[in-house]
């Protein structure tokens, strides 16, 4: 297992632990033992080959279409948006996203498919995969999750590698045939557009700092250099151990906190391209190293995209979106399938490793010493 991702994993999880410790210091013992659940899922996904997600990812990722399909039928909103159906609420702790699992689903299903068929005239097959997926979370309807898992597909594509004129002129096809149907969209959910145009034209309670994204600010400059601690004194806002978790987690770590939180994401971008860079070394490339690096890419994109989107909302780039901030915020849909993720990049990371060529598995040193001798006896 990769040492880089496990402190990363760790340390996003001690930070997400303080975060809600001062926002909601009721539930630091639910989210602590779903911490250390989803921190033992990581390690059992990642004694798992890339093989079995390729494997089980035709499947998973039709299951996932199901439930997504169950969540229309019979899905519930939150107390703020009644009107959306976006989560399965069979009572007691069984109360999950489907959307969170379609990420995996999405994931596993391309890396499958291009692993197997290649890239070269699979084009069409591959979008009608992605665009299944995100119309389904489109319908909930939650924009800010069908946006990702939208991206996710492109990102897949470009990792399977699909040429990049190839991807554009595909988008540029899309965006022409959704324009009727995204107008469409917003006269039937005008909170959306409304959420949008106040963003942008903030009104006068937004002007002195009292809406959602100012008080969150105005947590995050109060901690300062080093923070203010678990305990300290601050007023309560909007979904601060959610969606503004990074505000409770300035807040009580200061600057620090904020910089570890982001060196963490940097780490983890960091090997999932370790692993595929070492993976196009291996000649022949077979086809579960091939899902291997697609696998690693996807779960990469999928952890660090959902985070540069939380963080782009705290910092006022965004309106609110409802996304959580992946291994920090409270609620276990999210931190399970965060986890997950993890998992099939420690899995993908070994498994290309194993199968680098000895030359590249052998110590530097080792190496040198071959190369020296072998001038010496030219000599």
């Amino acid at each position: 297992m990769s040492l880089q991702l496990i402190i990363a994993q760790v340390l996003l999880m001690a930070l997400g632990l303080l975060g809600i410790a001062a926002a909601r210091p009721d539930l630091i013992v639910e989210h602590g033992w779903k911490t250390a659940l989803a921190l033992g899922i990581t390690f059992a996904v990642a004694r798992l080959r890339p093989k079995t997600f390729l494997k089980l990812g035709p499947p998973f990722w039709a299951f996932t279409l199901l439930l997504l399909l169950l969540v229309l039928v019979i899905g519930v909103g939150t107390a703020e948006s009644t009107a959306t159906k976006r989560w399965l609420d069979f009572g007691g702790p069984f109360r999950f996203q489907p959307s969170e699992l379609a990420k995996l689903g999405l994931i596993m299903m391309l890396a499958s498919f291009f692993s197997r068929r290649g890239v070269q005239n699979k084009l069409l097959s591959a979008t009608v995969m992605i665009v299944l997926t995100t119309a389904l979370i489109f319908a909930e309807p939650d924009l800010g999750s069908s946006v990702l898992m939208f991206g996710l597909g492109i990102i897949l594509m470009y990792a399977a590698g699909v040429r990049i004129s190839n991807i554009t002129g595909f988008l540029f096809a899309l965006a022409l045939m959704a324009l009727p149907v995204f107008s469409v969209y917003l006269e039937k959910h005008p909170y959306i557009l409304a959420r949008w145009q106040g963003h942008q034209v903030r009104d006068e309670e937004r002007a002195i700092g009292l809406d959602q994204i100012g008080l969150a600010h105005r947590d995050l400059s109060w901690g300062g250099w080093w923070g203010q601690g678990p305990d300290g004194r601050r007023y309560e806002y909007f979904a601060a151990h959610t969606d503004m978790v990074v505000a409770s987690v300035g807040f009580t770590t200061g600057l620090l906190g904020v910089v570890t939180l982001l060196f963490c994401y940097w780490l983890i971008v960091s090997v999932a391209l370790q692993t595929s860079q070492l993976a196009a070394r291996i000649r022949p490339m077979t086809a579960e190293i091939h899902g291997a690096s697609i696998l690693a890419t996807g779960a990469m994109f999928m952890i660090v995209g959902q985070a540069m989107v939380n963080l782009a909302v705290a910092a006022g780039v965004f309106p609110v979106t409802g996304v959580p901030l992946p291994l920090v915020s409270f609620g276990f849909s999210s931190m399970l399938t965060m986890s997950v993720a993890l998992g099939i990049i420690h899995s993908a990371l070994r498994e290309v490793k194993r199968n680098l060529p000895e030359t590249e598995t052998r110590p530097a040193e080792d190496r040198v010493a071959e190369s020296e001798g072998m001038g010496l006896g030219a000599d």
